[in-house]
């Protein structure tokens, strides 16, 4: 019997070593590889043919004497199966560099990450108008009566054209105001407007802010002048007024009728004459302001909104507002408020271009603001003009960029909810640009460490502001994701917090936060057309707006003497010595009260100055030949008013910090002042006298202690 090895069924070459000495092999192989790719049945993966189907004899599979491509077999193995090594091996590797991040941490990374990636099949939300018919129904209207560009472009003109010139004959109306019999035409005046300066601003006796009496002239006041309030603590006897108009006294004397109530010197003028009743703060209004000279005890009282304060001693200028003054002056600007509504309103109904509905109520609510809501100082509407049209130009360019690259054009892009985007996008830019009645009644006015410490309520108000922020952001996060952009704008925001984290470590330079640069930094967020971002993206706008016709481009970065204004300037006190009080009990023989002092180390300082009641009586340098080193201040026994005494030094004209008041009261003892400065340096507006009447003049700290934003 002849018995049949295993080994007989190998062959004697195999293809590999077939194909070294015969090159065909390889190509019948291929070749045969190729021809039968068609036959392939779909069991397994789409091409996966056996390779060697030779010809002959070798065709068949099955055949005993059938070569097994050892080599084939390898090959189809390392294609089909997966890569040996685990997955969590190979996610590990692309973390080689964060190693020193623990792995929950590592893995809860890469899950949020995969998350703000957004979904598979992201699609941008779009508004679908609540009842089209009517919503669309204006739209309808332009295609069927204006179906050429020609007629549109016609109607624009004309349509601009009627609310450009409506809007100046209503201003030029509110600039006339009749002329006052005797007195000549009244002359506009600002909020802060006042006859005396703070601190030594006047000069020693005040004699730069004569005359104290026998002197008036008519003045106008626009409306909301109520509002202006100082900002930084201001001194009156030994009390500190701050967040509130300056009014002193205004109580009548019996007899005597409110609106001939006397006012101390240093009250802001249309703020007292609201207070008498002469003037309203909706409408504002026009009458004469008489000086009187020098008056005493003056008393407070709370009247038309505004709380006056008192004060118990004298003080060298008064004045009064004439009563029976026939003025016919009334502020336009609720008229220019309601006409700018309706142009605004019926423009953004009727069209649904984003760049001619943004453009145009961009450039509608800017001018409206800068000249008739919330317009900057000026002393006439010339004035005013310029003032504006310097600010229009840049605001712009900007304007160009929040529309093209902030997200505008995305959200209006192909909007047709007429009646929602009017409601919803204008209604918030118009309160937005009201900022300074829709918003004044949040206790902040300035965002600065400075007063969110010293102003109630701030802190509190603050904290309710950014939580609302924090829910709004994270709504607009879930949103982004969902439109599969929110890794974009998690970038830009990155990128802008650096920027910011920049700008706090700056040696010399303190980052301001203004709200027009609040309204940059939010807009990019509201790229989405939702009716939530309708609203944020109108409202920012209208700040944005607000910002720059009223305050202008303020810088970014302040310097400490640009932040401050006429905050405390933290300047050494003179070190006082104990006074010496000599109390008379004759009439003829005054009492007199004598103050010494030490000369300071810090030879910056080379001289000191002392108010009397808020007047500066005394003024020495140390370096004159005559200087004096004791200040003797004498008074009648019959007065029977306290006095009130601060001290400060002078470097050059300038004064520094001014001390706590003492008092010398009524009955000649000495009250000392508390430790730490008060606050008397010059912020008001002053006056300077002009051909034909008073023109303001604003002081130079005036608009970064009024600048609330």
């Amino acid at each position: 019997m002849v018995r049949h090895h295993a080994g007989e069924d190998e062959p004697l070459m195999t293809v590999s070593e077939r194909r070294e000495f015969d090159p065909d092999v390889g190509q019948v192989a291929m070749e045969a590889d190729d021809n039968n790719a068609d036959d392939d049945t779909g069991l397994g993966r789409p091409g996966r043919t056996q390779r060697w189907r030779g010809a002959n004899s070798l065709t068949d599979a099955g055949h005993p004497d059938a070569p097994l491509d050892s080599s084939d077999s390898t090959l189809q193995v390392q294609e089909d199966s997966e890569s040996p090594t685990p997955r969590f091996v190979q996610e590990e590797n692309g973390w080689k560099r964060w190693k020193w991040v623990p792995y929950p941490m590592r893995r809860m990374m890469r899950a949020v990450g995969k998350w703000s990636l957004g979904p598979p099949n992201p699609q941008p939300y779009r508004i679908t108008p609540v009842f089209p018919l009517v919503q669309e129904y204006p739209l309808f209207l332009v295609d069927k009566f204006f179906a050429t560009s020609k007629r549109r472009l016609w109607l624009l003109s004309i349509y601009f054209s009627i609310w450009l010139v409506t809007f100046v004959l209503v201003k030029r109306e509110g600039e006339v105001a009749t002329e006052v019999a005797g007195w000549g035409r009244p002359q506009t005046i600002g909020c802060g407007a006042t006859y005396w300066e703070s601190g030594n601003a006047c000069g020693v006796d005040g004699n730069d802010c004569r005359p104290f009496g026998g002197s008036g002239f008519p003045f106008r006041c626009s409306a909301n002048c109520a509002s202006y309030q100082v900002l930084n603590p201001h001194a009156v006897g030994d009390q500190e007024l701050v967040y509130q108009p300056i009014v002193v006294g205004g109580s009548p004397s019996e007899g005597v009728a409110a609106g001939n109530a006397t006012y101390r010197g240093d009250s802001y003028i249309c703020a007292a004459a609201i207070h008498a009743g002469v003037i309203s703060n909706a409408n504002g209004g026009c009458g004469v302001v008489q000086l009187v000279g020098q008056d005493q005890d003056y008393r407070g009282v709370r009247r038309n909104g505004i709380a006056s304060v008192s004060f118990d001693s004298y003080f060298p200028l008064s004045f009064q507002f004439l009563p029976d003054i026939q003025c016919g002056f009334q502020d336009t600007r609720w008229a220019l408020l309601a006409i700018s509504v309706v142009f605004t309103a019926l423009l953004s109904l009727f069209t649904a271009s984003p760049a001619l509905f943004f453009f145009s109520t961009f450039i509608g609510t800017f001018w409206t603001v800068g000249m008739a809501l919330d317009p900057p100082p000026h002393k006439s509407v010339s004035a005013l003009f310029s003032n504006i049209l310097g600010k229009f130009l840049p605001a712009m360019f900007v304007a160009w960029v929040i529309y093209d690259k902030m997200g505008v054009r995305r959200t209006l892009y192909r909007l047709t909810a007429q009646v929602e985007k009017t409601v919803l996008w204008l209604g918030a830019c118009w309160v937005g640009a009201l900022d300074n009645y829709t918003l004044s009644f949040i206790p902040i006015q300035r965002l600065n460490a400075h007063d969110l410490s010293q102003q109630p309520g701030a802190k509190a108000a603050l904290s309710i502001i950014i939580l609302v922020l924090v829910v709004i952001a994270v709504t607009q996060m879930w949103f982004f994701r969902q439109e599969a952009r929110l890794v974009k704008y998690i970038k830009l925001y990155a990128l802008i917090l650096l920027g910011i984290l920049i700008a706090l470590v700056l040696p010399g330079l303190h980052l301001r936060i203004h709200h027009y640069v609040l309204a940059l930094l939010l807009l990019p967020g509201t790229s989405l057309q939702m009716r939530p971002s309708l609203i944020y993206q109108g409202l920012l706008i209208g700040l944005f707006v607000n910002g720059i016709a009223r305050w202008g481009f303020d810088p970014v970065l302040q310097t400490s003497v640009a932040l401050q204004g006429d905050a405390q300037r933290g300047t050494p006190l003179p070190v006082l010595h104990e006074p010496i009080i000599a109390l008379s009990n004759n009439t003829t023989v005054p009492s007199n009260i004598s103050f010494t002092w030490d000369r300071p180390q810090l030879t910056q300082f080379d001289g000191i100055s002392i108010l009397v009641n808020d007047v500066e009586r005394f003024r020495s340098y140390f370096a004159d030949v005559d200087a004096q080193s004791t200040f003797m201040w004498y008074r009648n026994m019959t007065l029977g008013l306290p006095e009130y005494f601060r001290f400060a030094l002078m470097d050059g004209s300038q004064s520094g910090d001014y001390t706590k008041a003492g008092v010398w009261n009524a009955d000649g003892e000495w009250v000392k002042m508390g430790p730490g400065p008060s606050r008397v340096k010059a912020r008001m507006s002053r006056f300077d006298s002009t051909i034909g009447g008073w023109a303001k003049e604003e002081s130079t700290f005036e608009k970064n202690n009024q600048d609330t934003e």
